[in-house]
């Protein structure tokens, strides 16, 4: 495709996906923070007790709900039994060893919340990542190379835009957990591109992130499973000191970027490793075909659908290294979704988005790789003369 063309392409393309930003921001603006949604009103107290109480506020036990914040939250709900007062406050666990009723969810999206002045918290936080998201979506646009790949980019850049109001704005922990997927997903790219640069600066970076996201959704944790294998794999089969120091690397900062999750189990539930939740959510996994019917009939499984079958592709391709972490991924994410006694629209929304963004960075990348290349090459040289 001539270059003026290709230009007008990405420009257009561009413009599309400005359309849709622009829509979904305007939607935003007529949004309500009282939907009467026991996780909104929870991870809203979390950014309360943090603009109260500064880092203390990873203290969530419901004796600090001294001004009624919580309860006054509740009392909007119309089914809310207000004889119970604080015992029938969702999303808080007692936990008899510390003696307290606490949130029982990771500390990231209340976090992220509290940047934003109380009253107007939701709509900024899904502005901002959604304009990141925008970014991220341009970038791959501009990264093109040929009219199929600006077709592949510029369908993906408008879908993952999209995504952000649907089905992002079921869960306010979404939002900045697709702006951290987008961001990993360009630093495995990068990582895997050959040749890499810093591949062990890349490493700790995605480890960083993957640790982060583990503040906001804690089944996040396991975006981090294709990585871990393909380091321990890589480890075994060259049994050398840079495949040893990358895999340790990407585990340390992984747990660096869970430090919030961890101090704030250490307060509300007595070690950084012990849950707030309940033993109802820590339940052996068991195949329930009614959970596996409503992803059949959502949105996920296509997006799942198309992961796998681009994996297997990149696989075909030879880019082994993506395809590997990808695959592995998705293997262990769906598996324990799938096994999840609950089914909810953006369960595995996180692993579609950082497998579709890490497939297609590394496929435009490869493929500036292989332009690069091809014009350092002797023959392609002689004709530049």
């Amino acid at each position: 495709m001539p270059v003026k063309n290709l230009t007008l392409g990405k420009t257009l393309a561009t413009l599309l996906c400005l359309g849709i930003l622009v829509s979904n921001l305007m939607s935003m603006s007529h949004w309500s923070e009282d939907r009467n949604v026991n996780d909104d009103a929870c991870y809203l107290r979390q950014a309360h007790l943090f603009q109260r109480f500064g880092l203390d506020g990873l203290d969530t036990t419901l004796a600090r709900d001294d001004d009624g914040y919580m309860l006054g939250k509740m009392r909007k709900f119309p089914d809310w039994d207000q004889s119970k007062g604080s015992m029938d406050v969702p999303c808080h666990n007692g936990v008899p060893a510390m003696n307290k009723r606490v949130l029982v969810y990771p500390p990231g999206t209340g976090a992220v919340l509290a940047l934003f002045p109380a009253g107007y918290q939701v709509i900024p936080l899904y502005g901002l990542a959604t304009i990141l998201v925008f970014g991220f979506a341009v970038a791959a646009i501009w990264l093109t190379r040929s009219r199929r790949e600006l077709a592949m980019a510029a369908i993906f850049g408008c879908m993952a835009v999209y995504m952000m109001i649907n089905p992002a704005k079921s869960s306010y922990s979404i939002a900045p957990t697709m702006v951290i997927c987008a961001a990993a997903a360009w630093l495995t790219a990068r990582l895997f591109s050959a040749p890499a640069r810093h591949p062990l600066l890349l490493t700790m970076a995605i480890g960083l992130l993957i640790g982060l996201s583990v503040n906001f959704r804690l089944p996040n944790l396991f975006l981090s499973a294709g990585y871990c294998l393909y380091f321990l794999v890589s480890f075994l089969k060259l049994r050398n000191r840079d495949s040893f120091v990358q895999g340790l690397a990407f585990g340390v900062t992984t747990l660096l970027g869970m430090v919030p999750t961890l101090v704030a189990n250490a307060i509300n539930a007595g070690s950084p490793f012990a849950t707030t939740y309940d033993s109802d959510n820590a339940i052996a996994p068991s195949l329930d075909f009614e959970v596996v019917r409503s992803y059949l009939t959502d949105l996920q499984f296509p997006l799942l659908l198309i992961a796998i079958a681009w994996t297997a592709e990149t696989w075909w391709r030879g880019r082994n290294e993506i395809a590997f972490v990808v695959s592995a991924n998705l293997a262990v994410n769906v598996s324990f979704f799938l096994t999840h006694p609950l089914f909810t629209p953006y369960y595995t929304i996180p692993v579609a988005a950082l497998s579709l963004w890490t497939l297609l960075f590394g496929t435009l990348m490869a493929s500036g790789g292989a332009v690069s290349a091809a014009l350092k090459s002797p023959a392609a040289s002689t004709a530049l003369r």
